[in-house]
């Protein structure tokens, strides 16, 4: 039986490795603030540059999910191969147009690789579970959640302001952190492979405990990357400089402190209730931002309170559906659900930068908290379900 020093172990090698190759996903948010400022790219095509990152992970989840690829294959052997492709994508991102055809293409097949990226390591951290679900799967979520802010200080880190540093750097590190799951053992509740059942897909909507987790996780997933793509351009004109990368890496990354504190308090309560109260107040922190934009130090603080509680419940999503799915489709179902979610992501980051235009963005982003306030309440009927099952982890 592997004991707690292997456990430790392969949980810090998945955990930066997680770190290094989410280092893509925001690569290209990372500079965009800059490069609207030069003139560069409009808003509507920054907007699209992010939306296919997400249409890109959607349509790599689909996939997986289709042909359970999750649960069929070695997952560190998926993980390995898709960490690569995505570095090599987000390099080759270097050699083109910021705003051209090509760009779009490569975010897009970035976002498709991350498929095998993070909901695998949701799974793998999973299988070393041992009545601690919510805090394993709650580090990974932070490593997520650092690799996303990470991009944001790349180009200071370089001591280049250029988009391409934002780009290159995040190839280098991708790569980087693809070796590191060589190294990467899974623990001993990774379940079977199954054989290939595309109708285990509809599981996660025929049962009502995964039906109100995947509902509260839609909710989440409304507000989450829509303010993770657009608090940079916010503070921007709020600060009244093209640069807030630092600013914008310290309010992501707390999100990082977040998920784990929200995984140890769910290990120990109810962790649909824990999604709740977390829901409930990153939705008041987007309703109040944009009018407290008159004072920057307050909406400075409002945005840090955001950064911590937006993605601090995103692990339970998780949690809840490891908890109540078949072992052996943990991986498809957990695919199912982030699949969904960023479709939804989709929409309203490329939604969002036209409401700003058009109401303001205080409006725009108070209407980001619409998400969260209905997952709430699908997790509030969530949380008798679980109070009652008993589960193996």
């Amino acid at each position: 039986m592997p004991g707690a020093d292997s456990k430790g172990r392969n949980l810090a090698l998945l955990s930066a490795s997680i770190v290094l190759v989410l280092a893509v996903w925001f690569a290209g948010t990372a500079a965009v603030p800059g490069l609207i400022a030069s003139g560069l790219v409009t808003p509507g095509r920054a907007a699209l540059l992010t939306a296919a990152v997400q249409l890109g992970f959607v349509v790599g989840t689909l996939v997986s999910a289709v042909l359970s690829l999750a649960d069929r294959l070695d997952p560190r052997r998926l993980y390995l191969a898709c960490a690569l492709v995505a570095a090599a994508a987000t390099l080759a991102q270097t050699l083109v147009a910021p705003s051209g055809t090509a760009a779009v293409v490569l975010r897009f097949v970035a976002g498709a690789t991350m498929a095998g990226v993070y909901p695998v390591g949701m799974k793998l951290a999973a299988s070393w579970a041992k009545g601690d679900l919510g805090l394993l799967i709650g580090i990974v979520v932070g490593a997520l959640t650092l690799g996303s802010a990470l991009p944001h200080l790349l180009p200071t880190l370089l001591g280049s302001l250029d988009w391409r540093a934002a780009y290159g750097g995040a190839g280098v590190l991708a790569a980087a952190g693809a070796s590191l799951v060589l190294g990467f053992r899974p623990g001993p509740l990774l379940g079977a492979r199954p054989p290939f059942r595309p109708a285990q897909m509809l599981e996660a909507w025929r049962n009502p405990g995964l039906r109100l987790a995947n509902l509260g996780y839609l909710g989440h997933m409304w507000e989450l990357y829509a303010m993770w793509a657009w608090i940079g351009v916010f503070l921007a004109g709020l600060l009244g400089r093209p640069q807030v990368g630092g600013w914008v890496f310290g309010i992501v990354a707390t999100g990082a402190a977040g998920c784990v504190l929200a995984g140890l308090a769910a290990d120990r309560w109810n962790r649909a209730r824990v999604a709740a109260l977390c829901m409930v107040v990153s939705g008041a922190c987007a309703l109040v931002i944009g009018t407290a934009s008159a004072w920057p130090a307050l909406a400075l603080g409002i945005a840090f309170l955001w950064g911590f509680t937006v993605v601090a419940d995103s692990a339970q999503f998780s949690a809840c559906v490891v908890s109540l799915s078949p072992p052996d489709y943990v991986g498809t179902m957990l695919t199912v659900q982030t699949s969904a979610g960023f479709l939804l992501t989709a929409v309203v980051i490329g939604v969002l930068p036209y409401l700003m235009a058009l109401l303001t963005p205080a409006a725009a982003f108070a209407l980001l908290a619409v998400g969260p306030l209905l997952g709430a309440i699908a997790m509030w009927r969530l949380a008798p379900m679980l109070d009652q099952a008993s589960s193996p982890r």
